[in-house]
């Protein structure tokens, strides 16, 4: 059997490089600190047997070599593009199998929603995780056919279309969807 794989996009913590819409409320060391902590307690929580993690890391140079974020996951560069681009890229980086992609800035994640994510794609061809502000906190796929040509196409990103419009570049393939998670972006998402 084909153990899963849940990747999650990660940028190294940096002042202004990270959560910099949280940044402008709370000031930008703080977002980081925030955002370091917050990935380091999503890592302890969802390192789990059932699925192989792995972190895929931005600055590609620095995020290769951080001493940030544990040693023992495994570790890709996202490249260039736009997040539809990126997280394509490390989709297809992996062995063939299920695979779902997570943000690191939702405090509620954990081995039950991931759980119930590659379950999921058991009986769909794709799942998410909706954001109550239209986006989503994971995709998955099940990929035992080649990933949809035009996946993450004409996604209008950080808007409330943006599942909608993943979804509809995924062509006809069933699609689940799972618990409904906010991530953190202002101050207000804090509370």
């Amino acid at each position: 059997m084909i153990r899963p794989t849940l990747i999650i996009m990660l940028k190294e913590p940096r002042a202004g490089r990270v959560k910099t819409r949280l940044g402008k409320d709370i000031g930008l060391t703080a977002a980081a600190w925030w955002f370091r902590h917050q990935v380091k307690r999503l890592l302890r929580r969802i390192d789990d047997p059932r699925w192989n993690v792995v972190l895929a890391v931005a600055p590609d140079r620095a995020g290769m070599l951080s001493r940030v974020w544990p040693a023992h996951f495994e570790r890709i560069a996202q490249g260039q593009g736009d997040l539809g681009d990126r997280m394509a890229r490390v989709m297809q980086a992996i062995p063939v199998g299920p695979v779902c992609v997570i943000g690191a800035d939702i405090p509620d994640i954990g081995p039950v929603q991931i759980g119930r994510a590659f379950a999921a794609l058991g009986t769909s061809d794709a799942v998410f995780g909706p954001a109550p502000d239209g986006g989503f906190w994971l995709v998955g796929l099940k990929r035992t056919n080649p990933m949809p040509p035009k996946l993450f196409q004409d996604v209008r990103w950080s808007t409330e279309h943006a599942l909608g419009d993943t979804r509809a570049s995924l062509g006809g393939v069933r699609v689940a969807l799972i618990d409904e998670l906010q991530d953190i972006d202002t101050v207000d998402d804090l509370r």
